[in-house]
């Protein structure tokens, strides 16, 4: 389900306006995570740690509202959940588009991830099913690389707004702290730093109990 924001009471109007009219008008940040408690965590209940942060990734996603904007026919729409998808590496070492339905209880979502993923790797070539709708967040690891600035391909001519998230390889100091590179591209349009960071503090929260 979506509703229509009320772009002429929006306090954002005359930015939307103007950034929808750039023909890259996606900016993104990149900042290290604490990922200790997570990956402690995950590890205590015996659950992959990807699927964990992935969940936390998605609470947070559904939580700040900035995030569940998209862009329809130069109209604003607010969906009130949304999914993931997300790049599953395959053996051969090719991957997948996903598309991993969201719940807040992590058990749920954890067991729709490992269907998906399983379903992925028993398939061939890069779209697998088909994506209706544009309630989702790009998702994407690359777990080889601790990147200090990322980039996305993209189309120009295509219409997109949703934003993309990506993270790098886990970091171990000497201390025992472990952080992960986060990568988070967003829609200027639909959001600002401010919002970036109210999902970056919420998302580190999350991670942190």
């Amino acid at each position: 389900m979506k509703t229509l924001l009320d772009l002429e009471n929006w306090n954002r109007k005359e930015h939307f306006l103007f950034f929808k009219q750039f023909e890259e008008p996606f900016f993104g940040l990149t900042l290290e995570i604490d990922c200790t408690k997570a990956y402690e965590t995950s590890k205590q209940r015996g659950t992959s740690f990807f699927v964990y942060y992935l969940h936390k990734t998605m609470v947070a996603v559904n939580t700040i509202e900035s995030f569940r904007y998209r862009i329809i026919n130069d109209a604003v729409y607010i969906y009130d959940t949304i999914d993931v998808s997300a790049t599953i590496l395959r053996e051969d070492q090719t991957f997948g588009f996903s598309l991993i339905e969201y719940s807040p209880d992590f058990e749920v979502f954890a067991a729709n991830t490992f269907q998906e993923i399983e379903r992925i790797q028993n398939t061939s070539g890069l779209l697998t099913r088909d994506f209706p709708n544009d309630n989702l967040i790009h998702f994407s690891a690359v777990p080889w690389i601790n990147f200090s600035s990322l980039s996305h391909a993209r189309s120009y001519t295509f219409p997109d707004s949703c934003p993309k998230i990506s993270f790098g390889k886990m970091m171990i100091a000497n201390d025992g702290k472990r952080t992960m590179s986060m990568s988070v591209h967003a829609h200027h349009g639909l959001m600002d730093g401010f919002h970036v960071s109210q999902f970056i503090d919420c998302f580190q929260e999350l991670m942190n109990q």
